[in-house]
């Protein structure tokens, strides 16, 4: 018989030839995206404290804190681009020319909403703030985290004997 006359048990039989199936060729896996460069680290122990400039503020409900002496011992005016970063609780502002974000016409510096729901940081809350101008950098500190180690501060303080009243 031919092919055409063949029985259908025969053609139920059939299987397919792997050599014709090409395999799948494995794919490398795609680069890893690149990590932003973060600020470099906050002060070392031998930096003389002199360099700093502090001062306290309290957040607007749009997230604008009044910055205007820091501002100026950075010497970042109106319009200075700023980038910012969030690390260990706290607000790292440094000037970058591709920033996201800019000094405002009033020298008010911006926190954005993400940015502050991270660190804690609530409208009308006090936060400290720190420049540090040879680093051109400025953190900012929510009041949980001040309140956090002034109360480990005086813990300290208090409990060691020689200064039990």
């Amino acid at each position: 018989m031919t092919t055409a006359g063949q029985p259908f048990r025969r053609r139920l039989n059939e299987q397919m030839i792997g050599a014709v199936i090409p395999t799948p060729l494995p794919r490398p896996a795609p680069p890893p995206a690149p990590m932003p460069a973060l600020p470099a680290a906050l002060l070392a122990g031998r930096e003389p404290v002199e360099d700093l400039v502090f001062d306290v503020a309290r957040p607007t409900a749009d997230g604008r804190v009044a910055a205007r002496t820091l501002l100026r011992a950075l010497r970042w005016p109106a319009g200075h681009r700023l980038h910012v970063d969030v690390t260990d609780g706290l607000l790292l502002i440094t000037a970058r020319p591709d920033g996201t974000h800019a000094v405002g016409a009033r020298a008010a510096l911006p926190l954005p909403a993400a940015a502050r729901q991270l660190c804690g940081i609530h409208p009308r809350r006090p936060v400290l703030l720190a420049a540090i101008p040879p680093r051109d950098l400025l953190v900012v500190h929510p009041s949980n985290t001040i309140t956090r180690l002034l109360t480990d501060l005086h813990a300290t303080l208090l409990g060691d004997p020689s200064h039990a009243g």
